[in-house]
């Protein structure tokens, strides 16, 4: 038993279970009427500026378990997949799944701002995990590896922000919003058996806090 227990732990279960998640949504929405339904992404919890504005403040965490289309889906499924794998076996699941759930609150709270259309997806929560491993890349710059590897997803990011910039209906800011909530999440929480400044994790902390306080007043008061 304690065999397998530890077995289980080495394995990145948290990832695979936010795809388990999202994919068991996605065929709830399809049974309900299709994920590309509008009326149908409202009832399972998509960011809506106005629902929000109204008290429905899930809708700053539930979006990033919704997809608008198998393609959604499946690209997005992917991406966590492998970054995913990644990022909880150098960060530990339980920070994880903290990191996850933080950047797609983040990414979603810049959206409530930013953006006024419906959204939905998990893109938020994947950018804030690049943000945490661009974390540890600008906080362990001796380290080759990482660095080898950040510049990879530097490019990766760039092509997808500029992306987002060329194409309409994309949402830009959430996942500016989700990027900077990875990286400042990842500040807080550390990272096992690495040793981070004390100072920056509490700046970090007040950074965060603040912004989402200053980013919620606005969104409950557009000019």
């Amino acid at each position: 038993m304690q065999r397998t227990w530890r077995q289980f732990q080495a394995q990145p279960w948290a990832t695979y279970l936010f795809l388990l998640i999202q994919g068991l949504v996605y065929l709830l929405m399809t049974l309900a009427g299709g994920s590309e339904n509008s009326i149908v992404l409202v009832d399972f919890g998509a960011k809506v500026n106005d629902l929000i504005a109204a008290g429905q403040w899930w809708r700053l965490l539930t979006p990033m378990f919704l997809h608008i289309g198998l393609t959604h889906l499946v690209i997005n499924s992917v991406t966590i997949y492998f970054i995913g794998n990644q990022i909880e076996m150098l960060f530990g699941h339980w920070r994880f799944i903290l990191l996850y759930l933080l950047s797609g609150f983040s990414g979603n709270l810049a959206s409530f701002v930013f953006n006024t259309n419906l959204s939905a997806g998990s893109s938020t929560a994947i950018f804030g995990l690049f943000g945490a491993f661009f974390m540890l890349v600008t906080e362990f710059r001796e380290n080759t590896a990482l660095r080898a590897v950040g510049q990879q997803f530097g490019l990766f990011i760039l092509l997808n922000l500029v992306f987002d910039v060329m194409m309409p209906g994309v949402d830009l800011a959430g996942h500016v919003g989700g990027l900077l909530g990875g990286f400042l999440g990842a500040t807080v929480v550390g990272i096992p058996n690495m040793r981070l400044s004390v100072v920056k994790r509490i700046a970090a902390a007040l950074i965060f806090m603040i912004a989402a306080g200053a980013f919620l007043w606005l969104g409950l008061n557009p000019r």
